[in-house]
């Protein structure tokens, strides 16, 4: 199943983090942070603007982005954690 974002919202799959501490030691999954990384998988049209303009989004699938810890809804799609994103909850596009 592939899902379609409306207006300014994104799909987003996070990119987990090493479960290894910088010291060496294995970390538990409950002791592990929620990753605040991912790959953009899909995105709306746009936001419409008050004048009832469509502005387009400035990021795109395949962009790794940044957010916030505890943004975004968490959504299952085919058995694979999903995050559903607005736009102006990204911090930013990771440049590689």
């Amino acid at each position: 199943m592939h899902l379609r974002p409306l207006f300014d919202r994104i799909v987003v799959e996070r990119i987990e983090n090493a479960s290894k501490s910088k010291g060496g030691l294995f970390l538990p999954e409950s002791a592990a942070d929620k990753p605040t990384e991912g790959v953009v998988l899909a995105v709306g049209t746009g936001r419409i603007s008050d004048d009832g303009e469509i502005r387009p989004l400035v990021v795109k699938e395949g962009d790794r982005v940044l957010f916030g810890k505890y943004s975004g809804t968490e959504i299952k799609i085919d058995g694979h954690e999903r995050l559903v994103l607005r736009e102006d909850e990204i911090y930013g596009v990771i440049d590689q």
